[in-house]
């Protein structure tokens, strides 16, 4: 089997000083977003520790890094959780998907998944910047629903960034904010759950890795605590600009990088 710096079988990194300020950082940035929106830690995280590190280890960080900062939040969403019929149309097909985002993962390069990230986050900060034009759904559509939930599924295996397309399309349907919760934190963590079981079979977890998971642990909870904090006292308003110009600020900024 031939080796690149994309698959799990390429030597670890070594972690020093440098690798562990970003780390850091990117542990923090994205417990910050997730606890402030309930998505988005691979987003910003990637953003950081792809400088640093190959893909696949990146990756592999962020889901377990998003599955402990999306328990947390869980909890706030622990009644409209109840009946809730809407989730298995997206998460059953998200299973699906994940084995295909392994697979993608084990050969893209660094480069092209940090412009991916980048896109995603301009793409992000463009769509709320235009939500309210864009009509509203009004019936449901549960095939569309489970198709965004397939596709959210391949990303969640290739970035950890399963909730990228169906934020957007949750954004889209008539539901209260408390039933767009409902649907996409659970979701969220359970499609990166099975992910972080799966890089762990693929051995993607390794010694250099876990301990890496150690350090940046406590930095995404605290960084989630504080975004949670911010989002209770953030108006609605406040809170739709503060995400829209953190994804665009963070999606420039990593294009320039990768570009100049």
């Amino acid at each position: 089997m031939v080796c690149n710096e994309s698959s799990p079988s390429w030597k670890n990194i070594e972690v020093s000083l440098e690798v562990i300020l970003a780390l850091l950082a990117g542990a923090a940035a994205g417990g910050f977003i997730n606890g402030l929106a309930g998505f988005g830690t691979a987003l910003l995280s990637l953003g950081i520790w792809l400088q640093v590190m190959p893909p696949w280890q990146a990756v592999s960080i962020a889901a377990a890094m998003s599955v402990v900062s999306g328990v947390q939040s869980i909890w706030f969403t622990r009644r409209e959780l109840r009946g809730n019929g809407r989730l298995s149309r997206f998460l059953l097909p998200a299973i699906l998907g994940l084995p295909i985002g392994l697979a993608v993962l084990s050969f893209i390069s660094a480069a092209v998944l940090k412009l991916v990230i980048a896109g995603f986050m301009l793409l992000y900060g463009a769509f709320f910047v235009v939500r309210r034009s864009l009509p509203q759904i009004q019936r449901p559509l549960p095939v569309a629903d489970s198709l965004v939930g397939f596709l959210g599924g391949v990303l969640g295996g290739a970035a950890s960034l399963s909730g990228a397309l169906p934020t957007m399309w949750c954004a889209l349907q008539p539901w209260s904010k408390g039933e767009t919760s409902a649907v996409l934190r659970p979701y969220n963590v359970v499609i990166l759950g099975i992910a972080t079981v799966l890089f762990a079979w693929q051995g993607y977890y390794s010694s250099d890795t876990l301990i890496m998971i150690a350090v940046a642990l406590p930095a995404t909870l605290i960084a989630s605590q504080i975004g949670i904090a911010v989002f209770r006292r953030l108006t609605d308003y406040q809170f739709r600009w503060l995400l829209i110009w953190l994804m665009f600020a963070s999606g420039a900024l990593l294009t320039l990088r990768e570009l100049t």
